[in-house]
């Protein structure tokens, strides 16, 4: 284990994509194995990211929150750099943007296109560089990308989406293959399946009973897996896992 600029022996945890749901889910999970959890969301978020890091805070763990841009080169690297400089070695990224967005593909414009694959593939390329800048040396880490359904199968009006998405799974198959001998654990989580929030209680109706029935995907649930895949050993690494509830078709 590298010693942190402290000298005390901590293992940090950055999940880049922290929202409420899900990211927050991950976040606690992670703390809760002990990890400094380093949470991120763009700056017009911090509020929100500062209030989940507090709820760790509140419950014994430690988390810091950032307001980063994670399309943007320069602020990604400074952020990498200052949180192996001044929090501790990064043990686990966790890449877990979104950008689920549905047009048909007549009025998808350029530039949803652009963004859409700015946030879900480009933004995913500069994590996972930046991860294994810090972890190679090291010879360990783990790097954890959020897949989805559109990962696999493009659906209809989700151009954009499955593009970025296929994308990203693309870019975790290739850093699987060169990272796995440098001792570096590089994993895609498909997530098939509406997950519950409240923004999928605000489109379907009966999700409050979908839920009481076990079959909307529960983000804490999920969070189990991301820590699952961390713990593997390297003897028997698993590259994909998908997770969905019992009741989802595939």
């Amino acid at each position: 284990m590298t010693e942190n600029p402290t000298g005390k022996d901590k293992r940090a945890c950055l999940v880049i994509g922290a929202g409420d749901g899900l990211g927050a889910a991950i976040s606690r999970a992670f703390a809760r194995e002990g990890l400094v959890v380093c949470m991120t969301r763009r700056p017009r978020h911090l509020e929100k990211v500062e209030a989940a890091a507090q709820s760790i805070h509140d419950e014994g763990g430690e988390a810091h929150a950032f307001g980063v841009d994670a399309r943007d080169e320069d602020e990604v690297a400074a952020l990498f750099s200052k949180i192996e400089g001044e929090v501790a070695p990064l043990d686990v990224v966790v890449f877990n943007i979104g950008a689920n967005v549905r047009h048909d593909i007549v009025d998808t414009t350029s530039r949803v296109y652009r963004k859409v694959w700015e946030m879900a593939a480009f933004a995913g390329f500069l994590a996972g560089r930046e991860a294994a800048r810090a972890m190679v040396p090291r010879k360990h880490g783990t790097i954890l990308f959020t897949g989805a359904t559109a990962s696999v199968r493009g659906g209809a009006g989700f151009s954009a989406f499955a593009g970025a998405k296929h994308a990203l799974r693309a870019l975790s198959q290739s850093m699987a293959r060169e990272l796995g001998p440098e001792g570096v654990h590089v994993a895609h989580v498909i997530v098939d399946g509406a997950i519950d929030g409240e923004f999928i209680r605000s489109i379907m109706p009966n999700a409050a009973d979908l839920v009481a029935e076990d079959k909307i995907l529960q983000p804490d649930d999920i969070a189990l897996n991301f820590v699952h895949l961390w713990k593997q050993p390297r003897t028997a690494w698993t590259h994909e896992l998908d997770v969905r509830p019992w009741s989802e078709k595939w």
